[in-house]
């Protein structure tokens, strides 16, 4: 019987629930959403940012929603041209979010509407800040690399950068950024929106000037590549020279050791050639003697000389022993 009740009281519930969804009772208002009751058209009570289930009068009272997230928003390119008269193409994108969905219902009611006040807005700003400034303050945020040439820095495999290719920045790309968020920030809150972030996301030189730009940006990696090659062919000629002056220094100090070698060599073969000639100097004298027939004849060898020649001495005293 207890059962039997507390499922008829759920199901009573279950049903107003139906009931109210059905005719508009009833509305869920979600964790990303934030909502406007509105009544016969008019905004009514204080905005809803809180998750949950809720009740409005139905068919009288209708519940607009609108977002609580960041919302993203990215613009046309736009041609603008900078300080030095040089035209580009800017293309923006930026981050914001709806505050104060009462004022933003009442000034521009949509999302779409929204994106339209942007787009006129930070386009605005966005033209303000890159024709007050050259166009290397748009491209580039630091000195580092005109530092680190002017120093001797830089590391292998980094462009060479000429003087005329590199110009010291003031202000830089972020600094350009925040400039135009800070300016499109002050107008942008009279339609409930927060603008979170402004970044230039891409910029293009218009096409009669990117055909100039890329033809000198070839002749500069030419003329960096030409450099490459004249520091490496003095290099080159540097370790060529150093391995001929090592070489040169390597043969001397060798034929320098191998002089005093063979005078070494010479000097004891003298001082043992004196010492047997010392010993017995007939044999020695007989040695020698035999030694020079051995190097200077041959089965080839024809020799005119007298027969009292002292060449033949030891041949003429063994054809008198025999």
């Amino acid at each position: 019987m207890k059962f039997s009740v507390l499922f008829t009281i759920i199901g009573v519930f279950v049903a107003l629930a139906i009931l109210g969804m059905m005719t508009g009772a009833l509305y869920i208002v979600d964790e990303t959403q934030q909502v406007i009751i509105t009544q016969f058209g008019q905004p009514i009570g204080d905005p809803i940012k809180d998750a949950g289930l809720r009740i409005k009068l139905p068919f009288i009272q209708v519940a607009n929603y609108f977002d609580k997230r960041l919302l993203a928003w990215d613009g046309d390119p736009n041609q603008i041209p900078t300080k030095d008269k040089k035209y580009i193409f800017v293309d923006t994108t930026a981050r914001w979010k709806i505050v104060d969905p009462l004022k933003f219902m009442q000034s521009v009611r949509s999302e779409m509407e929204a994106h339209a006040r942007l787009d006129d807005i930070i386009d605005s700003a966005t033209r303000d800040h890159i024709t007050s400034h050259n166009l290397v303050e748009a491209v580039r945020n630091s000195n580092r690399l005109l530092e680190a040439s002017s120093e001797g820095e830089m590391e292998e495999g980094e462009d060479i950068m000429t003087t005329e290719a590199v110009e010291s920045i003031d202000v830089g790309r972020v600094a350009l950024s925040r400039g135009i968020l800070k300016q499109a920030s002050r107008i942008i809150p009279q339609y409930g929106i927060e603008l979170v972030d402004v970044r230039i996301k891409r910029i293009n030189y218009v096409e009669d000037v990117r055909i100039k730009v890329y033809d000198r940006m070839i002749s500069e990696r030419k003329r960096a590549a030409e450099q490459y090659r004249s520091e490496g062919q003095g290099k080159k000629a540097g370790i060529e020279g150093q391995m001929a002056k090592e070489l040169q220094e390597i043969q001397s100090l060798a034929k320098k050791e191998a002089l005093t070698i063979v005078g070494e060599a010479d000097a004891k073969a003298t001082t043992i050639y004196a010492q047997a000639y010392n010993q017995d100097p007939e044999f020695y004298s007989f040695l020698k003697t035999l030694e020079a027939y051995r190097q200077t004849t041959n089965d080839r060898t024809t020799l005119v000389l007298t027969t009292d020649s002292d060449y033949y001495t030891y041949l003429q005293g063994i054809e008198k022993a025999q």
